[in-house]
């Protein structure tokens, strides 16, 4: 009975997970548009409200400019029915009313610069760079279930339920895994945390400086985000004290955010460049695999080692016009929306330990459908 319960277990999890790779967006049925409460409408499937928030955002972006355009306009068409007699007469009414000539420019003048000091500056992306580790890391599916074998933590049956994963991620032959984790048995444990962070983070950002041209001590803003691995001293504290960064530069470490945290450093950049100036920020995306890889044999535990590798990435922002040609890409918008109120959303991705004491990263059967509602929200 028990071996039933778990071959059925084990066949709703492969389907989920084959769901899941590729990610689909199945259309909404009639009745999903249908409030639950009759007298409320429903905004978390509707598009129209998003459209309605990037309006918003540019109508109080470009205020100024709206009122302007419009009496500009007015002006200039009254100007123009005016014949030579009125300027005439304009002019010798103005002869004896100075305030006015000179209050009007000045007003005039405030309002301009007002625009463009207060309106948000905008915000390109210089360039990136992608960490590669070495060679001796590729670890090929055929590799990655010799480490398994070999490091006798795993039964038969997950045996065989990590290689029909493994098949199902569609991850390739040339991903890569840190080399305490290559290692039989792996050693896991902190200094080759430590070891894995550093060889990603700096390998990434020594790509990238020298390609953008951009000094260390340009970088005014830095954001790290890393989910699972947050030590002390921080990850933001490594990069400045490896690069040695100036002393006021805005530092900020992201962690237990999941895989959005790369969008969410993103926007935080994004938001910090709006209001400094002349001013280049750094964000960094990674993730450790060493300190959590999981030996053990909790099903839902075992898939993160099946789907996760190792991997990061150094993105230079800058709000500097003179960048705005060299640059890739500017950013338009960003677009957050945040789940965690509903239960099955906050205990998709749970970090718990197992009947052994054994941490590892947890994924709930409800993934692949929070995954789907989240993908009609923000769409």
């Amino acid at each position: 009975m028990a071996a039933e319960k778990a071959e059925q277990q084990e066949q709703i999890t492969l389907q989920n997970l084959s769901q899941a790779f590729p990610i689909s967006v199945e259309p909404q049925s009639q009745d999903s548009d249908k409030p639950s409460n009759p007298n409320l409408p429903s905004f978390l499937s509707s598009v129209r409200l998003k459209y309605v928030k990037l309006g918003y955002h540019y109508l109080i972006s470009n205020a100024m400019y709206l009122l302007l355009v419009p009496l500009l306009g007015i002006s200039s068409a009254h100007f123009l029915t005016l014949t030579a007699q009125d300027l005439a007469q304009l002019s010798d009414q103005l002869r004896f009313n100075l305030v006015t000539v000179v209050l009007f420019p000045a007003v005039m003048v405030f309002l301009v610069t007002l625009s463009f000091v207060t309106r948000p500056s905008k915000v390109y992306l210089v360039d990136f760079a992608c960490y590669k580790p070495k060679p001796a890391q590729i670890c090929t599916g055929e590799t990655f279930m010799e480490i398994s074998e070999l490091t006798t933590a795993f039964n038969e049956e997950n045996l065989a339920f990590q290689h029909k994963i493994f098949e199902k991620s569609g991850l390739g032959q040339r991903t890569y895994l840190p080399e305490a984790v290559l290692q039989v048995p792996p050693n896991l444990c902190m200094a080759e945390a430590r070891a894995e962070v550093e060889a990603v983070m700096f390998g990434a950002i020594d790509q990238l400086l020298p390609r953008t041209g951009v000094k260390a001590k340009d970088i005014g803003i830095l954001v790290v985000n890393c989910s699972l691995f947050n030590p002390t001293p921080s990850l933001s504290s490594m990069i400045v004290n490896h690069y040695k960064l100036r002393g006021n530069v805005l530092s900020y470490n992201l962690g237990g955010m999941g895989c959005s945290a790369g969008l969410t450093a993103i926007d935080l950049a994004k938001h910090l460049l709006q209001v400094h100036h002349n001013s280049y920020a750094l964000v960094v995306s990674t993730e450790s695999l060493t300190l959590n890889w999981y030996l053990g044999n909790d099903r839902s535990m075992l898939i993160s080692n099946c789907l996760f590798r190792m991997g990061g990435a150094a993105i230079l922002l800058s709000n500097r016009s003179s960048d705005r040609r060299r640059s890739k890409y500017q950013l338009i918008h960003t677009v957050r929306t945040h789940k965690g109120s509903d239960d099955k959303s906050y205990g998709s991705l749970f970090q718990r330990e197992d009947q052994k004491k054994k941490i590892g990263l947890s994924l709930s059967m409800d993934l692949v459908a929070v995954i789907k509602e989240a993908i009609k929200t923000t769409s």
